[in-house]
């Protein structure tokens, strides 16, 4: 049986976790099937076709293989059926957002540094994988988007991307490079919300 490839499998995992936080506040705003559906694929796929796109790798890995597509749409099919039981969980949209976070900062680390590029450019862009589609799925809704606001959000894709170009450069086991990237940006997601943590505001504001 083929093996796919780990950068894949993160993709993957990141675009079904992003399309269910995507799709849990489409429901919450009260939208349709359509609406859902819009909000789940925009918020699962956004962040690495901007990664992509960047990377000069197009057309972008999710409009080349439909896979991507069906991911995000199976997620919002999910949470049209199953949103009830997933509203029980405490802040489902933040715990999941903040694994989708991990995921993705990792994942578009990875891809950067096979494309060629320097630490602090592939740092970067991971952090722009992660943080693009939760951004998109905020101003699909008229909401600041979380990276914008007081939580600590962009800073924990950063931790998660740090780690796996230090582990890298160490040489490394590319699947605990990805584990300890993505346990490390959720950690930090969920305890600094826990904790009330905010990113410096300017003086008097």
């Amino acid at each position: 049986m083929d093996v796919l490839p780990l950068g894949l499998w993160l993709d993957f995992l990141g675009t079904f976790v992003f399309a269910i936080s995507g799709a849990l506040v489409a429901v919450r705003r009260g939208l349709d099937i359509f609406g859902i559906l819009v909000l789940s694929v925009a918020a699962g796929l956004a962040g690495g076709m901007i990664r992509d796109m960047l990377l000069g790798a197009t057309p972008p890995t999710a409009l080349e293989d439909p896979r991507y597509l069906l991911t995000a749409l199976a997620a919002g099919v999910c949470v049209f059926f199953g949103h009830r039981l997933l509203e029980r969980l405490n802040k489902p949209v933040m715990v999941l957002d903040a694994l989708g976070l991990g995921v993705f900062a990792v994942s578009g680390c990875q891809k950067s540094l096979l494309f060629g590029l320097d630490p602090l450019p592939a740092i970067l862009l991971g952090v722009l994988t992660a943080v693009g589609g939760g951004a998109t799925r905020d101003l699909l809704v008229v909401e600041i988007p979380r990276v914008l606001r007081e939580e600590v959000y962009a800073l924990a894709a950063t931790v998660g991307a740090t780690i796996v170009v230090a582990g890298t450069a160490l040489g490394l086991s590319e699947v605990w490079i990805a584990v300890a990237g993505v346990v490390a940006a959720f950690g930090f997601r969920v305890i600094s919300v826990w904790r009330g943590w905010r990113a410096p505001r300017a003086p008097g504001s």
